[in-house]
């Protein structure tokens, strides 16, 4: 097992220790977990049990996790843990009353009996609770402002008033309705992410991250800076099957951070690459973040749309992080590892290469039009068709054999494109069958097992915050005061476009500070979404720029999250590395802002160019001006290029790069002139250095 798979195993969450607890109480978390898991990937498969129930449920087990989690892994005292498992079961309870009486709740909506009430303000005290033990307190006191705002916002002066609403229509609103706890966040989560969360737990323990990290150190770990190019990379792959960046820092960090400060890099430097490009992993696609999912059902458009705005933007995001390394490096006079000490990365691939079949199967089915909980489910499907299938393989001696094998093997798998998912679950299950008659078949299958209880584990986060944060959202539809932040921004917007776009910036980063990625992207698109479209930015485009300064909220100090998280590994305070990965993460700053003056950054609407040399080659003109606004920009961050610069020339740099960036009539020109007289100038006073040196 390498170094990196331990990591994933021990890796804490959100606060809580790695495992399920030790005895009976533990044995009976593994087993809800498992239980969870299950129901949520049946229920993607077939979907016979209505939205409204499968919310309720969701949040049911959520809850009763939740708890017994806590319970387990926290709580010191017998009567502490007692309690918290009690909470598990009523907020499993809130679950089951919704799914019980589901058609009487319909009928007498707006009318709840007490019962129906006493359910529902249980499930808002209990999901409040669970929030502030899983999530910490900042996004628990965020929700119970709006959440108090419902109550004395009619005593308020304009233009914060309301009309005023009673305690009845409140607990219907946001315990029973679809846009309170039950909203959209919770049907993403309970419809698309748990899935894909569960989906990239079985490829973890199947080995990918091992593939992963062997492809990147073959591949990049001879360059310049090689063992934080290996970081880079490792972590842009990790981003296609896993969207959780603190998670991915203290994943792979444990490997990659040592490694990248043995070879010379700083400390603070060495954290900061780790946080930056996992962080990073949220906007890769094919699979993002879970905000990416999120999105798409707000904005009611193809997930696939959305990776498309992504694509563009990630790889410059990454780009960035690869040229300051090599810059950095070049600064620090550090070169790469000696080639023969790196594995061959094709001979990874070789290895490895059927844990890639079922991610090449998602992506094709997210880009052939299908809805990503199908492919999300036939992608964890395929994996585990996989994972048992091997053990089995293994015991066919011939090689030719064990290729018609492993082809019928997909030819059964591969025939639920026309009969559907029940051959799938007929394989899977004559898998199971064959695996429990011999012991390596039964150590696979308690693979398949952990993995379950594992990604029902890691989604407990994910869902909470999902579940709090529909306390937001009930609140600005319910009170309508979403529409006054909207026009104070459009009055803003009217004379300066981009003071809006500050503004929304600085909201994101500050509401970041206390709270994740997803409730800082659903509270502040509900917000500035709606206002920078009225000043004519992209639906798409507003709401890519909110997900990505909620992005960076985690690595700008004074609490960046994945910075502290790369803390202990780097054996550095969380603030220096919180400056550096601002600094490695320029791209993330800029490419927002210039999506939004261009659009065709993000394959969105076409310019003045494109009308008059056409669209790709608009496209193409911004994507170059974007790498040579990086290139200057990472230049004046490292103070480096050829050769180190001085202060007047990192000025220089940075000028010429926001010259390029501006977007105002003859920016451009000037910005290009500028940035290519300087760096030929920088070039050839490197070369007249070289010259003297040598001589």
């Amino acid at each position: 097992m390498t170094i990196t798979e331990n990591a994933v195993e021990e890796e804490p969450l959100e606060g809580l220790p790695p495992g399920f607890g030790e005895g009976s109480a533990g044995k009976a978390a593994f087993l809800i977990a498992i239980a969870f898991s299950v129901f949520q990937i049946y229920i993607a498969a077939y979907g016979s049990i209505p939205s409204q129930v499968v919310r309720a449920m969701h949040v049911g087990f959520l809850l009763l996790l939740g708890f017994a989690l806590i319970a387990n892994l926290r709580a010191k005292s017998v009567p502490a843990k007692a309690a918290f498992w009690t909470l598990g079961v009523l907020g499993f309870g809130t679950g089951l009353y919704n799914w019980v009486f589901y058609t009487d709740l319909i009928r007498r909506s707006g009318f709840l009996t007490t019962p129906d009430l006493i359910i529902g303000t249980l499930l808002v005290v209990l999901v409040f609770e669970a929030a502030r033990r899983l999530m910490g307190l900042p996004l628990a006191v965020i929700a119970f402002i709006f959440l108090a705002y419902c109550f004395v916002g009619n005593h308020l002066p304009a233009p914060f008033i309301h009309r005023g609403y009673d305690f009845a229509q409140l607990v219907d609103t946001f315990a029973f309705g679809t846009e309170g706890i039950y909203g959209t966040p919770i049907y993403v989560s309970a419809a698309y992410i748990f899935i894909f969360v569960v989906f990239a737990a079985f490829l973890e323990r199947a080995g990918m991250i091992a593939l992963f990290n062997d492809f990147a150190l073959g591949l990049v770990g001879s360059w310049r800076g090689g063992p934080a190019q290996v970081c880079v990379l490792s972590s842009a792959l990790m981003g296609t099957i896993s969207g959780s960046g603190v998670a991915n820092v203290v994943a792979s960090g444990q490997f990659t951070i040592p490694l990248m400060k043995r070879f010379g890099f700083r400390p603070a430097f060495a954290g900061a690459v780790e946080a930056t490009s996992s962080m990073g992993g949220q906007i890769m696609p094919p699979v993002m973040g879970a905000v990416a999912f999120i999105m798409a059902e707000t904005l009611n458009i193809p997930y696939a749309e959305v990776v498309k705005a992504a694509i563009i933007p990630a790889l410059l995001y990454f780009g960035a992080c690869f040229w300051q390394v090599h810059l950095e490096a070049g600064k620090a006079g550090l070169h790469g590892m000696a080639k023969a000490d790196l594995p061959n990365p094709w001979d990874a691939v070789r290895q490895h290469w059927p844990l890639v079949l079922p991610l090449a199967a998602l992506i094709y089915l997210l880009f052939a039009g299908y809805t990503p909980i199908f492919a999300g489910t036939m992608g964890l499907a395929l994996t585990i068709v996989l994972i048992l299938g091997t053990p089995l393989a293994a015991l066919i001696g011939p090689l030719a054999f064990r290729i018609v094998f492993w082809l019928a093997l997909g030819l059964a798998a591969a025939s639920f494109m026309k009969f559907g998912v029940n051959i799938l679950a007929v394989v899977i299950v004559a898998l199971i069958a064959a695996c429990f008659t011999f012991k390596g078949g039964r150590e696979t299958l308690r693979i398949c097992i952990d993995s379950l209880a594992e990604g029902a584990k890691n989604a407990l986060p994910v869902g909470i915050a999902c579940a709090i944060v529909g306390i937001v959202i009930g609140t600005l539809t319910l009170t309508g005061i979403a529409s006054t932040f909207i026009g104070w921004i459009i009055s803003i917007g009217e004379n300066n476009l981009f003071l809006s776009l500050l503004l929304t910036m600085l909201t994101c980063l500050v509401l970041g500070m206390g709270i994740p990625t997803i409730p800082n992207y659903i509270i502040t698109s509900s917000l500035a979404g709606p206002a920078l479209l009225s000043l004519g930015v992209p639906l798409v485009v507003s709401h890519m720029f909110v997900f990505y300064f909620g992005i960076m909220a985690d690595l700008t100090p004074p609490v960046a999250l994945a910075a502290f998280a790369a803390a202990p590994m780097a054996k550095e305070s969380g603030l220096k590395i919180g400056i550096q990965a601002t600094k490695l993460a320029i791209a993330g700053f800029v490419v927002p802002f210039m999506a939004v003056y261009t659009p065709a950054l993000m394959l969105q609407d076409a310019g003045p160019l494109a009308a008059q040399f056409g669209y790709p080659v608009e496209v193409a003109y911004i994507v170059v001006k974007a790498c040579m606004g990086i290139v200057l920009w990472g230049a004046a961050a490292v103070g480096f290029l050829a050769r180190r610069m001085a202060l007047w020339e990192r000025l220089v740099a940075f000028a010429a790069g926001v010259l390029l960036v501006a977007a105002l009539p003859l920016t451009d020109e000037a910005g290009w002139a500028l940035a290519v007289i300087w760096i030929g100038w920088h070039c050839w006073r490197a070369r007249q250095a070289s010259v003297a040196d040598t001589a």
